[in-house]
């Protein structure tokens, strides 16, 4: 048998041999997703790092729906973002340096750090021919991925768990997250786009978004208002709380006491999941949907009209879902959103996209009370930071295959801080309850056994969760 059938075969025995019966998670209580049936996670861990507010309980233990903040280290991002554009800098470097060490750098010690960290973004010594060039990938975050692990070979200490190791290692991957990327997309480009290829080098006195701009253009040139839109996100997207997936999966890994680089690179295979970073890419997917089928982009009863459609699984990928709407914790809004949708005004303008942004704003106001139409106050529902960071990659020309890989760029400060923070205070091996549903069984000798692949018929199993209403991803 050739091998492709021989995995066929196989493989129909393993899906119909899982399927769980949907009640069962009822019977026995299981927190499917770590969450409770309305929606909250289960409390397993403590952190000092960030907060997401959403809602709050009240007297009777009822959810309680607030307007959305972001806190970093006890600080309200909106109060970051509104210090940066006070004093005409460039912020993201400031979280980073706020969330490792939990203060708020003076200028001197934030001009330091920023001097690091410039000083680090280039690559070991032939690390882009070797790790880079010779094994290019049509996945730019499997690229990051594999580059986070070879990072372990160019590392004189790289099983020191010592607090101050693992710092250096955490920075030094910090600064070169961005130029990961960047290389790994002009790989791809040249190897799987035929286009050509540009290897620019870091320039040390640039910040991270400056940097990661200039690293993916031909000519290496951006404006000023590119730079701050791109930091804005980066700053934005830097942390979200313990319980996200990839930032759990830090915590659980570490716990495990295994080094940096394989803690991280797990924290990167989450975060490329569909579920967790994809989002923004389909809002766009579902943003070029809607853009080919509304004819007048200012007219909000056609627009509404063909939400209706998406909403009823009658357009666009049939799932029912109305992608950048919906956020595990976010209800009355996504302060992430928010802050994103009103530097994207500027750059609308800048880039005459002014009629497209009109169009994310119509959409913006019209979808949760479609939503809400459709399926009552089972879960309040806000537009999250998907729906407008997917617009702003593309009014900056960035690649699509990019956006997740700029969460990783971001995110790497939050998933340092966590594992940071895992180590010094964890010491317990994450290790929950499973319960086994199924029954025990008499062994059977070899030559009494019967070829159960040609007998396997699919098994319906309904594992639809609860609070599943309406969601495009968590956006975390």
């Amino acid at each position: 048998m050739e091998t492709s059938g021989f995995i066929y075969k196989l493989s129909e025995l393993a899906r119909n041999n899982d399927p769980i019966d949907a009640s069962l998670y009822q019977k026995y209580d299981v927190k499917r997703g770590l969450r409770y049936a309305d929606g909250r996670g289960v409390l397993v861990g403590l952190t000092r790092i960030g907060d997401v507010v959403g809602y709050e309980i009240d007297a009777q233990g009822n959810k309680v729906a607030v307007p959305g903040k972001l806190i970093y280290r006890g600080y309200n991002v909106e109060d970051i973002v509104k210090d940066t554009v006070k004093h005409h800098q460039f912020g993201y470097e400031q979280c980073v340096y706020l969330l490792l060490f939990g203060q708020l750098p003076t200028q001197s010690q934030l001009d330091e750090f920023k001097s690091v960290l410039g000083q680090l973004r280039a690559l070991p010594p032939n690390f882009t021919e070797d790790m880079i060039m010779k094994a290019p990938s049509s996945d730019i975050m499997n690229k990051i991925a594999r580059g986070v692990l070879a990072s372990y070979s160019y590392d004189n200490d790289p099983e020191n768990r010592d607090v101050t190791n693992i710092l250096r290692q955490c920075i030094e991957l910090i600064s070169r997250f961005s130029t990961l990327a960047a290389y790994g997309y002009q790989a791809k480009r040249r190897y799987y786009d035929g286009k050509s290829m540009y290897i620019h080098n870091p320039d040390p006195s640039l910040c991270t978004a400056e940097n990661f701009l200039r690293l993916i253009r031909s000519d290496r040139a951006y404006t000023r208002l590119e730079a701050e839109i791109l930091d804005l996100a980066l700053i934005l997207h830097a942390e979200h709380g313990g319980g996200n997936n990839s930032s759990l999966t830090i915590h659980v890994v570490s716990s495990a006491d295994t080094d940096t680089y394989s803690a991280v690179a797990a924290a990167v295979g989450s975060l490329k999941g569909r579920r967790h970073g994809g989002a923004n890419i389909r809002v766009m997917e579902m943003m070029d949907d809607i853009k080919s089928h509304v004819k007048d982009w200012s007219n909000e009863t056609e627009i509404a009209d063909y939400l209706r459609k998406i909403a009823k699984k009658e357009a666009f990928d049939h799932t029912g879902l109305i992608y950048g709407q919906g956020h595990a914790v976010y209800t009355i809004s996504d302060p992430r959103a928010l802050l994103l949708r009103d530097k994207a005004a500027e750059l609308a303008k800048e880039k005459g996209c002014e009629e497209e942004f009109n169009l994310y704003c119509s959409i913006d106001r019209l979808a949760p009370q479609i939503l809400y139409e459709l399926h009552g106050d089972k879960k309040r529902i806000c537009t999250n930071v998907d729906f407008f960071s997917g617009f702003v990659y593309s009014m900056l020309n960035i690649p699509r295959e990019l956006y997740t890989p700029l969460f990783a760029i971001a995110r790497i400060a939050g998933w340092s801080a966590h594992r940071i923070e895992e180590i010094v205070a964890g010491g317990r091996i994450y290790r929950p309850a499973y319960k086994n549903v199924s029954e025990e069984r008499e062994y059977i000798p070899i030559e009494k056994r019967v070829d159960v692949t040609t007998l396997s018929k699919p098994v319906s199993s309904d594992n639809a969760s609860p609070d599943d209403v309406q969601t495009s991803g968590p956006s975390d």
